[in-house]
């Protein structure tokens, strides 16, 4: 459950990036209340989470997540350029995040 929660915080962090970028310097409302929404959600998370994983692992693997999600979708969208490198970087990421993952429940 607690891996669940903290991939779940990891997806929230990744949303409240992108609408931090959309406030605008939260000029507008509606991306300025799902950054709130969201990074509430992203903290309590995590915080849950690190209750029975390391914080070293957990904050990893949380900001691993909002990273690799966070450029794909600017990748996606046109807002960052897309590369081979920059793909092969982000699959690394996701890998090294799985490591943490099996690492992690092989030290429990």
């Amino acid at each position: 459950m607690n891996w669940l929660v903290l991939i779940a915080s990891g997806v929230m962090e990744s949303v409240w990036a992108i609408a931090l970028g959309k406030s605008e310097g939260f000029t507008h409302a509606g991306p300025t209340v799902v950054f709130v929404v969201a990074l509430v959600l992203s903290m309590l998370g995590l915080s849950f989470a690190v209750k029975t994983l390391p914080t070293g692992t957990a904050y990893a693997v949380w900001v691993g997540i909002g990273a690799a999600l966070t450029v794909i979708y600017g990748m996606v969208t046109g807002s960052e350029p897309a590369s081979l490198a920059r793909i092969l970087l982000i699959v690394g990421l996701v890998g090294c995040i799985i490591g943490l993952k099996l690492v992690s429940g092989a030290e429990a």
